[in-house]
């Protein structure tokens, strides 16, 4: 359930009975021809369609996270790492201050993976927190039914590609791009890395079937929904 749907009463009953919640992280960033919020759009829903059967509350995404190669794109958006680190140190703060013991952390954007390294020094701090980080899209089972689609596919080609991240007035160009140097992107400057990746997608075909991607969402959901229901962290 989004938390946006509930008032502080509400949540106060809800912790009697259950201590989870998941706060999910997207990225505003340059995705070819489909959403700058992709990243966005993609982590609170399927946040919200894995916690909605178990009445998990889920927090509104937090829309802007680690980009900064892709600064040379008109609308991109990008923090600092030590700026993210402190949303999130302050987000989990608040939480625990809330009552909630179990935060599943749902994250949509592959730039955010410091946050898995900072919810270990905050479950050293507080040793009754149980926190795990879920990148949705790279978990094994979604990663398993994507590859089972097509081996080739990253950002912003058809993995991306969803009837809720496409653009009315920007459809997809047909056909396939060749995958991209990783290499040489990893090693360029913003300004470098657009003038290799030209529109943005990082190699594949730009669009599979309807059927295709029902079948990848909901892979990512039941995945997203499992690391709700457990393992969590035992604390006497």
């Amino acid at each position: 359930m989004r938390i946006a749907e509930m008032n502080w009463m509400q949540v106060e009953d809800y912790l009697k009975s259950d201590d989870r919640c998941v706060l999910p992280v997207g990225s505003t960033e340059q995705h070819a021809q489909l959403s700058l919020c992709v990243d966005v759009i993609l982590s609170e829903r399927v946040s919200i369609e894995a916690a909605e059967p178990l009445g998990v509350p889920v927090y509104p995404v937090m829309p802007f996270g680690l980009a900064p190669y892709f600064s040379a794109y008109p609308g991109s958006v990008s923090l600092r790492v030590e700026t993210l680190m402190a949303v999130f140190r302050d987000l989990i703060r608040s939480v625990r201050n809330s009552g909630f013991r179990r935060v599943l952390i749902v994250n949509g954007h592959g730039g955010n993976a410091p946050i898995a390294a900072l919810i270990q020094e905050l479950m050293s701090d507080w040793p009754e927190m149980s926190i795990k980080y879920h990148p949705w899209w790279a978990a094994p089972k979604t990663l398993e039914a994507a590859k089972k689609i097509d081996p080739v596919g990253s950002h912003a080609s058809w993995m991306e590609n969803f009837p809720w991240t496409r653009l009315a007035n920007a459809p997809a160009p047909d056909g396939a791009k060749p995958l991209i140097d990783f290499k040489a992107l990893k090693a360029s400057n913003p300004a470098l890395g657009r003038a290799l990746l030209g529109d943005g997608n990082f190699g594949g075909e730009y669009q599979k079937s309807d059927e295709d991607m029902a079948a990848l969402w909901k892979a990512g959901v039941e995945e997203t929904r499992a690391e709700l229901e457990g393992p969590w962290a035992k604390h006497s």
